[in-house]
């Protein structure tokens, strides 16, 4: 069955493509939640605006994460945690309070997600941590991570 898609939908489409699903899956899932529409010959146009203000809206995030790259270049922020005497932290460096502390030290807001780190950070030093900001755009912020009192 050919249906335009209202929204995307992992493993079918995105938003404005008219693609091919098996009837039980378009009768039984996208229809009752509202994800797709049947393609009918009149369908054609809604399928075309809905993939011209997609394409819109990307290009206005690619732009936009673009411009936030550009202010993270280089930045270094430094959060103080509590540490024992060999460097250890009691606890961890998340990828919530790095960006905490991104929004306090740059005012950049950068959402916890986009924060890629392999795992918590559990000593003092310098760190490298990239962050993923839109599709492959990503880049590198240096985390100082300092023994607090």
């Amino acid at each position: 069955m050919r249906v335009l898609l209202r929204g995307d939908v992992a493993g079918i489409g995105r938003r404005g493509d008219i693609v091919n699903v098996s009837d039980g899956y378009a009768r039984n899932f996208l229809f009752p939640t509202g994800q797709a529409l049947k393609a009918t010959d009149g369908i054609e146009g809604q399928a075309t605006s809905m993939r011209r203000a997609r394409d819109l809206r990307i290009a206005q995030d690619e732009q936009a994460a673009r411009a936030q790259a550009e202010s993270l270049t280089g930045v270094t922020i430094t959060i103080a945690a509590r540490a024992a005497a060999n460097g250890r932290l009691f606890g961890s460096v998340a990828a919530a309070e790095i960006a905490d502390a991104l929004e306090a030290q740059t005012s950049v807001e950068v959402d916890r997600d986009s924060i890629v780190l392999s795992e918590p950070i559990k000593s003092v030093g310098l760190v490298e941590v990239p962050i993923r900001l839109f599709g492959d755009l990503s880049v590198s912020v240096s985390v100082e991570v300092t023994a607090a009192d």
